[in-house]
């Protein structure tokens, strides 16, 4: 059997396929059984990874009162991280290409476990924005990319299946980090929550960075001309602008809805629940979407989960005092979320090829860095400035709008190399 490691050249014109005995071994490895260990350890990296980062909501209203820092301030923290860790696996991305995924994840978990301790240290929302911003964003960025490049180099036949399992490691971490948090925020406070999140995180990430086995894909190649090769092309940059408009609109409610929902009356963990509810609808999305991304179209369904998202914000605009329509905009949300979160690195392979997957997948989610940065502050100022939530929603429900019309001209060059290759 003779694997075809680019399924699309740059601008169309087809690679040619790999023949010698190397990669026939390399075949014969794909889909084995430790794919599906590095899918485990992907699923409780990004565990831990997500669910500690994405539970910032539940810390906003104690770290906010304690640094007496406005909501523009405190949302920053989580902005910077976000960028940390989407801008940061370009560079984790590219060290798992060339050195595996060992490395990357210990030192992630050691930074990660470093940062959340030092941040329960510090006085200043401005030390803050360093300690957490740099530990749990490298952590994450350590934690994230590589591992869903290592999975999609595992696997041919059952890539989006594989990645929507490994990557429901995010769903899961949401559903149970957040209440989680706010629990033990209620019990020992918000500084002594980051310490036991701290220890916890360090040792899980460094126990996968050794159980992880290294891909047999992209041991060998270089990987630089291909990136630069693969950022030129109007596709990657259709691909890049979409998810940029799509983070900008996504995070806001990973800080923000805790704080709306308390500000409706609704106590403190039925609140955190709703980010909880992201996630466990996540779950769905990424099963679902990645089952059926082995069946039918990828890219189709990638829209589709774009389309969710600004669906979901049509809901929160409704939602006013209802906990009910809360828990709706978050189950859609979620599942729109997961779904795209899931085929993304399907929907990239299929694109770009396996060859320097990592620094692909590091290259394009920068723009998630660039959008998480932007997005929560830009939230924090239309509330803080309004005294309302209502325009941030709005303008969250448009930039992932243009987010899926980004998309179409995607669907459009890649339904035309199908063409061209039948």
């Amino acid at each position: 059997m003779v694997l075809d490691v680019y399924p699309l050249k740059i601008y169309g014109v087809f690679m040619n396929q790999i023949t010698n005995s190397h990669d026939e071994h390399i075949t014969d490895e794909l889909d084995s059984w430790k794919g599906w260990v590095s899918v485990g350890c992907a699923f409780v990296s990004t565990f831990i990874c997500f669910g500690i980062a994405y539970s910032f909501g539940a810390f906003f209203d104690s770290m906010s009162l304690d640094f007496g820092a406005s909501r523009t301030a405190t949302s920053a923290v989580f902005s910077i991280t976000t960028f940390i860790f989407f801008t940061g696996g370009i560079i984790s991305g590219s060290v798992a290409d060339r050195f595996g995924p060992k490395p990357v994840l210990i030192f992630g978990g050691l930074t990660m476990g470093l940062g959340l301790y030092l941040t329960s240290l510090v006085n200043s929302i401005w030390v803050g924005y360093v300690t957490y911003g740099l530990g749990v964003g490298i952590g994450v960025a350590c934690g994230y990319v590589p591992m869903v490049a290592v999975v999609g180099a595992w696997f041919e036949k059952r890539r989006a299946a594989a990645l929507g399992v490994a990557v429901t490691g995010i769903g899961f971490g949401t559903l149970l980090m957040a209440p989680l948090a706010a629990s033990l925020i209620n019990r020992f406070g918000w500084r002594q929550t980051y310490v036991i999140f701290g220890i916890f995180s360090a040792v899980i990430l460094v126990l996968c960075g050794f159980i992880t086995p290294r891909s047999p894909m992209l041991s060998e190649q270089d990987t630089k001309n291909r990136l630069r090769d693969v950022i030129k092309t109007p596709v990657f940059r259709y691909m890049y602008l979409s998810g940029f408009f799509n983070t900008l609109a996504l995070f806001f409610p990973f800080v923000f809805l805790v704080p709306y929902a308390r500000a409706q009356g609704i106590n403190d963990v039925a609140a955190a629940s709703l980010v909880g509810i992201i996630g466990g609808a996540s779950i769905i999305g990424r099963l679902g979407f990645g089952a059926l991304g082995d069946k039918i179209s990828r890219i189709r369904l990638f829209q589709t989960t774009f389309f969710l998202v600004a669906l979901s914000f049509s809901l929160w605009l409704l939602a006013s005092k209802s906990y009910i329509m809360l828990v709706a905009f978050a189950v859609v949300l979620g599942a729109g979320y997961g779904g795209f979160i899931a085929l993304s690195p399907a929907v990239a392979a299929e694109l770009f090829g396996l060859i320097g997957l990592g620094s692909i997948l590091g290259a394009m989610y920068t723009a998630a860095g660039f959008g998480g940065l932007l997005g929560p502050p830009m939230a924090g100022y239309l509330i803080d400035s309004t005294g309302s939530y209502t325009l941030a929603i709005i303008a969250a429900m448009v930039l992932a709008f243009i987010a899926f019309l980004l998309l179409i001209p995607v669907e459009r060059f890649m339904h035309s190399h199908m063409q061209s290759r039948s």
